[in-house]
C-alpha cells in the first residue's frame, strides 16, 4: 500500500470505529485525550485514514495490556521518538558508508601493498 493512500482520510467515524473494533464515542475520547487527530471535512466531520485505523488498533492493544490512556499516550510518544532516532541513525550510517567509499576511491592506486614491500633480512648465522 502506498504512503499517500495509507494517509488519505476517507472513513467516517462509524466506519473507523468498526474497523478499529471500538465504539465511536471511544474515538471521540481518544481525540480529546490527544491520542488521535483525525482529518476534518469542510463541514467539520471527522475522517480517518488507514494510518489512523492502525493507530487505533495499537491503542487498543496497549489498553488491552493494562495501560491507561496516559500510559498509552506516553508509549506512543516514545515509539514515535524511537522511529525518528532509527531513521536518523540509518541516515548517519548511510552518510558514513558513502564517506568511506569516497575515501577508498581517492586512494592512490600505484601504492605498493604492504605485504609486497616487506623484505625479510636473515641474520648471519654464527659459527
Amino acid at each position: 500500500m502506498d504512503q499517500e493512500r495509507f494517509h488519505r482520510a476517507v472513513y467516517v467515524i462509524s466506519v473507523a470505529a468498526e474497523l478499529a473494533g471500538v465504539h465511536p464515542q471511544t474515538l471521540r475520547i481518544y481525540e480529546r485525550k490527544g491520542l488521535v487527530d483525525p482529518a476534518r471535512t469542510g463541514g467539520g466531520s471527522r475522517r480517518y485514514s488507514d494510518a489512523d485505523i492502525a493507530l487505533l488498533q495499537r491503542i487498543s492493544d496497549l489498553t488491552d495490556e493494562g495501560l491507561n490512556l496516559a500510559g498509552v499516550k506516553r508509549v506512543l510518544k516514545l515509539e514515535a521518538r524511537v522511529a525518528q532516532l532509527e531513521a536518523a541513525l540509518q541516515q548517519v550510517q548511510s552518510d558514513a558508508s558513502a564517506a568511506v567509499d569516497e575515501v577508498h576511491r581517492q586512494y592512490r592506486r600505484d601504492l605498493v601493498p604492504l605485504h609486497q614491500s616487506v623484505t625479510i633480512f636473515k641474520s648471519p648465522s654464527k659459527k
